[in-house]
């Protein structure tokens, strides 16, 4: 796949919430996904496509509901794109919150190598 189908592939399936199928499809097995900064949940980095899927197991524990997701259209570069990510979540034992992401992903070898999120 090209980085532009990889692109717009990513976002179909997030827009549907399905991240777990858009990794095991789209992601290296090397891949690497960095966060803003550490939590107490989460690591600022995770090796691995089993860590990113561990990851990502932790955060579906964690929320409560989804009240909304909005992923914009990808911008699409040679190796690398980019898109928006705004979600309203209520986490467990926290509350209401509305997060808005910068997704930024890299390809090589047609599949995702790394991932990071700015907020």
């Amino acid at each position: 796949m090209t980085t532009k189908e990889i692109a717009y592939r990513l976002v179909e399936l997030s827009r549907k919430g399905d991240f777990e199928k858009a990794q095991k499809e789209l992601f290296s097995d090397n891949a690497v996904s960095m966060e803003p900064y550490a939590t107490p949940a989460f690591e600022k980095e995770t090796k691995g496509l089993k860590a990113i899927k561990e990851k990502g197991d932790k955060w579906n524990s964690m929320v409560q509901q989804m009240n909304s997701l909005i992923v914009s259209d990808p911008l699409v570069a040679s190796n690398s794109f980019a898109c928006t990510m705004q979600m309203n979540v209520i986490i467990k034992d926290l509350g209401q919150l509305d997060i808005n992401e910068l997704c930024v992903y890299q390809v090589k070898d047609g599949e995702i190598i790394s991932e990071q999120f700015y907020m």
